[in-house]
Formats: C-alpha cells, structure tokens, sequence
C-alpha cells in the first residue's frame, strides 16, 4: 500500500483504524510523519509501546479517536483497512480533501467512485492481497471560458465529459489537478489552479491552452 502511494519522506501519512500500527510504523520508518486515528485504547497503547520500542516517538503518534469525527485534512496520503459501509460513509470527506491526496485501502473499494489503480500480491500473499489507490480528483464541473469559446464540463469523480463550443470533447481524465481531455485530433494537458486551468496541446496546431471558470 505504502509503496503504491510512493510515499517518502515528504509526507504526512493518516491511517484510519490504524489497530496495531503497523502502517503508521511502517510509513514512520520510510521518514514520513504519520498518525495512526483508532477507536480501541488498548491497541492505541499497544501501539505507542511499538513506535517506543523502535525508536519512532518523532514519526509515529497515535491517538484513541472516532474517524467520522476526526480532521485528517492536512494528510498527502490516508491508509485505510475498514469494511466497505465504512469506506462509502468516508467517502464524501475523502473528496473533499486537497486535489492529489492519494488514498490507499486494503482489499475494500468504493463502490461506483473507481480506483485510479489496483495491485494484488503474488502468490506468498494468502489474505487481503489486493491493495487499492485513488488519488482525490479537482473540482471542475461547470463552465470554462477558453478563447475559443465555452468549455463545459460535467465530471463523475475523475471521469470528465463535456463540449468546448458545440463540439464534444473525449477521454476526459483528472488525476489529483491534473486533467487531460481530447479535442479536435489534439491532446489537451493541464493543471487545475482553482479558478484557471492551464497546460499544453500536443497535436494538430500544438502550443498552450487556457481557460477561466466562469
């Protein structure tokens, strides 16, 4: 999960339900900064007594917390291993977090919300194997402005469709603020930054392209 997420150093790792720690730990170890949110205070001890034992008290917290009522907003990466009415309940706050937040869970998906990839151990793995990443997708739905006219966008989780003037566009995709879609033989590349989304073509006449939600 952790290698999936590419997590490194650089980041903040939250694991919801984090039981004995060993994630929290584990992330701790590649140099990221991670807490551990569990309901059970005597694996929230148990855990403490862990991250101790390693030497990881710089790297590694945890603390005894109900995860629908707890803020992990300030996470680049959240862990999950909850069944699935837990994950479809977190659902609409994962969304919510900052575009790029990337999203790990162990075996369980989320429903019609598809994963961005899907990785199962080999053979020596005998439970739970399969490992789930989604990376949390910009807001972008609504109206654009492009020089070229109006880009009108409706947009199901990561998926995007919509039509720049009258003319639809194709292979609509966000990954985080990224967003890459086709338009008249040309690939559209770009970054969504709020209110302005900008980036490259590639194909058909090439250069950069632009657009202001309206």
């Amino acid at each position: 999960m952790l290698d999936m997420a590419r997590v490194t150093s650089q980041d903040y790792v939250i694991d919801l339900g984090s039981g004995d720690g060993i994630t929290v730990l584990s992330a701790a170890k590649r140099g990221a900064m991670a807490l551990g949110i569990e309901y059970n205070p005597d694996l929230v001890e148990l855990s403490k007594r862990k991250a101790e034992a390693e030497g990881l008290t710089g790297r590694a917290s945890f603390v005894k917390a109900d995860i629908f009522e707890s803020d992990f907003s300030r996470a680049t990466v959240v862990t999950m291993f909850l069944l699935p009415d837990l994950n479809l309940r977190l659902r609409p706050i994962l969304l919510d977090l900052k575009p790029g937040t990337r999203i790990v869970s162990n075996t369980w998906d989320m429903e019609d919300w598809e994963s961005d990839d899907k990785v199962t151990s080999g053979d020596e793995c005998q439970s739970w194997c399969t490992a789930l990443l989604w990376i949390v997708p910009a807001q972008v739905q609504g109206a654009w402005q492009m020089p070229q006219g109006e880009l009108r966008l409706g947009q199901y989780f990561q998926k995007i469709a919509g039509t720049l003037g009258s003319t639809p566009i194709s292979e609509g995709r966000l990954r985080g603020n990224v967003i890459t879609f086709r338009f008249g033989g040309a690939q559209y590349t770009g970054v969504v930054d709020g209110n302005e989304m900008r980036g490259t073509v590639t194909g058909g006449s090439g250069g950069t392209w632009s657009a202001t939600r309206r």
